[in-house]
């Protein structure tokens, strides 16, 4: 008689355990939307980010709902999370932890800094200075800080939220872009429609506090383990030849566009394939489709790019021609 625990999956087990996880993963989603309202598709980036082991960069003007989406986010999860106020006195050390000096042992020690946690919310990041910012690079990058010589691991899973206000530059610092390269996402959070912000201020005059997200019945829902599993039911998700010409079609379009200064490395073709196939997964698809690839291309490409100042001077946006690249590279049948 076979064993069942020990004998390998058949595609009807993975099948059936792929149905439980994007099930788990649709929870994430109605517990998220028991305190934020109007931002699905920002809820969606987020989770694929997750799937896809990447970082996200959320922008939106001050009181559409960044933080406390990551805040509500990180309530449904199984996983340690820390809060950084970026501020202009801030400093690395205060990021990635620092050497302290301990007068009991008289030696000193490692004091772990905020970085070793599974999620990071880096609230306002483009207001503290790049010296501070860089102190990021190599957590995003290598899931790793170095310090004093001694290179200590990050907890896994590891994902950087930042928030950054797009209209208010007084004070703020823009990103490097090498460190922008590092954020696999980067998601827009616009003003509700009306209907989603008639139903904010319902929830408000009902009683809901953003700070008790308890009472508001966002409860825990995915855990380690969970996300581990759908990460690599993810992974499986099959990429044809034609599909990752495709993704070099379209990036090679964008250092070629005459409006564009700067376009997408061969890190962001990858970052582009990584999210497609989360996406997939998460729509139900075995193999990665070029709709996958137009559905995740302007979260993860348009902060990755820059336009000539000519382009910029006539109005054109990033997303803009983004799309227009889009429509301009033949599809593979």
């Amino acid at each position: 008689m076979t064993d069942p625990l020990h004998d390998e999956a058949t595609p009807h087990d993975a099948t059936r355990d792929d149905a439980a996880l994007r099930a788990a993963l649709d929870r994430v989603r109605t517990e998220v939307g028991k305190a934020v309202v109007g931002q699905d598709g920002a809820v969606t980036g987020l989770i694929i980010a997750l799937l896809a082991d990447g970082h996200v960069l959320l922008e939106g003007v001050p009181g559409v709902a960044k933080t406390l989406l990551v805040r509500t986010l990180s309530r449904t999860l199984h996983l340690e999370t820390r809060r950084v106020q970026f501020t202009p006195d801030l400093m690395p050390g205060d990021i990635t932890g620092s050497l302290a000096y301990d007068p009991r042992s008289g030696e000193f020690a490692f004091r772990e800094g905020p970085v070793f946690t599974n999620l990071l919310l880096a609230d306002e990041i483009n207001r503290t200075p790049p010296k501070t910012q860089s102190a990021l690079l190599e957590a995003m990058e290598e899931r790793q800080v170095s310090v004093d010589g001694v290179t200590r691991p990050l907890p896994s899973p590891f994902l950087v939220a930042a928030t950054q206000n797009p209209i208010e530059y007084e004070g703020t610092y823009a990103l490097p872009e090498a460190q922008l390269d590092r954020f696999l996402m980067k998601l827009v959070l616009e003003v509700p429609e009306r209907d989603a912000e008639v139903s904010v201020l319902r929830r408000h005059a009902d009683g809901f506090d953003p700070h008790d997200l308890a009472a508001a019945g966002v409860e825990p829902v995915v855990g380690a383990a969970e996300l581990a599993a759908a990460r690599t039911a993810a992974g499986r998700v099959g990429v044809g030849d034609d599909v990752l010409g495709y993704v070099v079609d379209l990036a090679r379009a964008t250092r070629r566009s005459p409006s564009m200064r700067l376009g997408v490395s061969p890190r962001a073709a990858t970052g582009l394939l990584a999210a497609a196939k989360a996406w997939a997964w998460l729509t139900g698809f075995e193999k990665v489709t070029p709709d996958h690839v137009q559905a995740m291309l302007l979260p993860v490409w348009r902060h990755r790019v820059q336009l000539r100042p000519e382009a910029e001077l006539e109005g054109v946006a990033v997303d803009q021609v983004l799309r227009g690249i889009v429509q301009q590279v033949q599809v593979p049948l």
